[in-house]
């Protein structure tokens, strides 16, 4: 391990020339504790939001190369006005693109995953005294077509890079001040977590936590790399330290709550109860790179012989699901097809939930006395998650907030609004 860290910035914290100058800021205090730091940055604000859009206006259906040669340019303007800045302060500093390091990824567009990442160039101008700012979120295939790793991409980018230099430390900027027990904007107490686990943090990402891509975590846990959340506006807080389960005191069962209000739930109904048929539904979405999380299979009808799979994607999955759906509906002589986007996952996280009876119970419990129905259930050791009606999501959150006791005396800074129910 080298004395070396990685700094990624978000969106909010490069979205402006004056941010980007408080960013050139954060960076030299660390460079002057001693260390030598690559920078990793997201796109000016929403930047991306907007080439999406203005791709849309082009061409409502744009081809997804086309789209990663768009969205691939955000990153590149923040990467060269940060070295801008760090250069007008006199240090020395240089930016690379991913083709220009070599970020290889698989051949995949606009979802993309790290396969490898080339490090001659970065020790190189590591050597020469350089600050390194590398544009996050993009690769390239061996072929060299430009790549992206999809929403968060950047903070994949980051942990993938600190491992591949071997990093003491990935640290993850953002506008919040670490991660918390839940939502901040949904319960004002929320606490802000000293230490969380990789796995922890890795089922509040997949949760709905939106602190963290959870490729990066799964990556961080992989290189046992430890990341560090914290804030671009109040960085000498500390924020919050994710690493190993083994180096953690863990005092209460429950860390945190999370919800996810980007799923649909799938139903496909009366598909024949024979062998291989859940896996051809599966196997054709996954062959379009389409997620899958709760699962619940019905048991066979004995007159008719068939059963109905229900199941929850991501909304941004929902068009190319339905494309996929209406052929394996004619190839497995399936029934109807129903989606439902009105719908919550609300899930509880904690490596203290491993052998602890009750836990389960007690969620449940709450959520019937608050009056929540709940639709599916999904589990792992660490994480039990309930499919709800959207509208009862906030409610279940600050319920199952205050009944596992993980409020704090402070009220956490609020950022932005609300998230829609």
């Amino acid at each position: 391990m080298r004395n070396l860290v990685v700094q990624k910035f978000g969106g909010t914290s490069v979205a402006d020339t004056d941010k980007i100058k408080n960013v050139a800021d954060v960076i030299l205090k660390e460079k002057a504790n001693g260390n030598d730091v690559v920078v990793v940055v997201s796109a000016m604000g929403h930047t991306t939001d907007h080439l999406v859009k203005l791709a849309h206006e082009i061409n409502p259906n744009p081809s997804a190369r086309e789209l990663d040669m768009l969205m691939s340019t955000g990153e590149c303007v923040s990467m060269s006005l940060l070295t801008m800045a760090l250069q007008a302060k006199g240090h020395k500093a240089i930016s690379f693109n991913a083709a220009q390091i070599g970020i290889i990824t698989e051949n995949v567009h606009t979802k993309a995953r790290i396969i490898d990442i080339k490090t001659d160039k970065l020790n190189e101008s590591l050597s020469e005294g350089n600050i390194i700012v590398i544009a996050g979120f993009q690769g390239v295939t061996e072929e060299g077509e430009i790549t992206t790793l999809g929403r968060g991409g950047s903070d994949t980018s980051a942990v993938a890079i600190a491992s591949a230099l071997d990093a003491k430390r990935c640290d993850i900027y953002t506008d919040v001040e670490g991660v918390y027990t839940t939502d901040p904007r949904v319960v004002p107490n929320a606490s802000r977590l000293d230490e969380i686990s990789y796995d922890e943090m890795l089922e509040l990402a997949h949760a709905g936590a939106n602190v963290l891509h959870p490729r990066s975590v799964e990556t961080a846990k992989q290189y046992s790399m430890p990341l560090r959340v914290r804030s671009t506006f109040k960085n000498e807080n500390m924020g919050t330290l994710i690493l190993g389960v083994e180096d953690m005191e863990i005092n209460k069962p429950v860390a945190g709550v999370a919800a996810d209000l980007s799923q649909v739930r799938v139903v496909v109904c009366d598909i024949p109860d024979t062998p291989g048929e859940a896996a051809t539904l599966f196997s054709a979405l996954a062959k379009e790179n389409i997620s899958v999380d709760m699962i619940i299979q019905s048991y066979a009808r004995k007159v008719s012989k068939t059963n109905d799979i229900a199941f929850t994607i991501n909304k941004e999955d929902f068009d190319k699901a339905k494309e996929v759906l209406e052929v394996v509906q004619k190839q497995l002589n399936a029934g109807e097809v129903s989606y439902n986007d009105n719908i919550a996952k609300i899930s509880i996280i904690g490596a203290g939930m491993i052998d602890r009876p009750g836990i389960a119970s007690t969620m449940f419990k709450t959520l019937a006395d608050n009056g929540i129905n709940i639709r599916m259930i999904s589990t792992s050791e660490i994480k039990i998650s309930c499919l709800i009606n959207k509208e009862d999501a906030q409610r279940a959150v600050k319920a199952l907030h205050e009944v596992f006791n993980l409020g704090s005396d402070e009220i956490a800074e609020v950022k932005g609004t609300l998230p829609d129910v």
